[in-house]
């Protein structure tokens, strides 16, 4: 073939060209040290005459170069094209909204923890905190809880392997079953009068169901003062549930025991009706409560005088409040990490 015809025949075949797989086709099909149409070309020069050879062999260098060329361009066309087809594939609007940014959000009992905190300290009342990991002399002995009691037992505390000789004492270390202890510490280190709150995360060695966890979170009220009675403790856990349940509530206290106060009583809650004078079927009484007036061997246990304060104590689970208030039917759902029903809160 001539170098003409290979030329002509070169020219229309790179006009066709669309990628870079068939750019190196072309490539070696022309150039290809082997196998190229040009290659054959040059290698077929020895065996023709001089004067012939020296004409043929510069058209076919000419043209070799002249393919380079073609070949380069066409490579940076291509890359060019490549670039634009990407860019547009990447294209932003910026006229287009945002997406849309999910801010993180608060745990629902967080929630309820802040408000129980907020109603109480506009009541005067102060926040303080305990440790989770108790000793049994502030978590029972303190709280005038006997020995053979059976909150002691395996079943209801989680027990730790380690001793502490405390005040001549054996202490064990322990997860604390109740908030309780705050206010034997407390008592400790000030004078009354005070009102306090001790909101806090509580542990319990039991089965779980709907209703029961081996972790929940647990709310101790103390009030301490000259002349302090039950009267004092209803008018405020009234005025705390109306607060906090947004509606008109009412409470009734029943007798009980709680070795720590005495007397002690439950205290159970019914939401009002709208519509005056007419009950709702769904209505009854939950028991949402333990309370009473701190028993004197607790003052005793705090180094006070119980002839010359009194008080009373009480104990919430802010569980069974934020079931009761969002209408949760399992307490286990706080703490499954369950994405569909927390982002519930959002």
């Amino acid at each position: 073939m001539k170098v003409s015809e290979i030329k002509k025949k070169f020219l229309k075949e790179i006009e066709k060209i669309n990628s870079f797989k068939e750019l190196e086709e072309i490539k070696l099909n022309y150039l290809g040290r082997k196998s190229g149409i040009l290659t054959k070309v040059l290698h077929s020069l020895k065996k023709l005459p001089i004067e012939e050879r020296k004409k043929v062999g510069k058209e076919a260098n000419s043209l070799k170069k002249e393919i380079e060329n073609f070949i380069s361009l066409k490579f940076e066309k291509l890359k060019t094209k490549e670039e634009k087809e990407k860019l547009l594939k990447e294209k932003v609007d910026l006229t287009c909204p945002g997406k849309k940014v999910y801010l993180g959000h608060l745990h629902p009992l967080t929630l309820v923890l802040r408000e129980i905190k907020d109603i109480f300290l506009r009541m005067g009342f102060e926040v303080v905190e305990g440790p989770e990991i108790e000793n049994s002399v502030y978590n029972f002995d303190a709280l005038n809880i006997p020995k053979n009691h059976p909150s002691r037992d395996l079943w209801s505390t989680f027990w730790l392997d380690s001793a502490l000789h405390f005040s001549s004492h054996t202490s064990r270390f322990l997860l604390r079953t109740h908030t309780s202890p705050v206010q034997v510490r407390y008592m400790e280190k000030h004078q009354p009068p005070f009102r306090i709150i001790a909101p806090g995360r509580v542990f319990r060695h039991e089965r779980t169901d709907a209703s029961h966890e081996i972790q929940f979170y647990q709310v101790e009220g103390l009030m301490v003062d000259k002349n302090i009675n039950l009267s004092n403790f209803k008018a405020i856990i009234l005025h705390f549930f109306e607060e906090f349940f947004k509606k008109k509530v009412e409470i009734r206290l029943r007798p009980s025991y709680f070795p720590f106060t005495e007397p002690s009583v439950e205290v159970d809650i019914k939401f009002k009706s709208k519509i005056k004078n007419q009950k709702s079927k769904k209505e009854k009484w939950l028991e949402v409560m333990g309370a009473g007036m701190v028993h004197p061997n607790v003052f005793k246990s705090a180094r006070l005088n119980p002839f010359n304060w009194q008080g009373f104590a009480f104990g919430v689970g802010v569980d069974r409040l934020a079931m009761i208030k969002y209408k949760i039917p399992d307490v286990r759902l706080f703490y499954k990490g369950d994405l569909r029903f927390i982002q519930q809160w959002r």
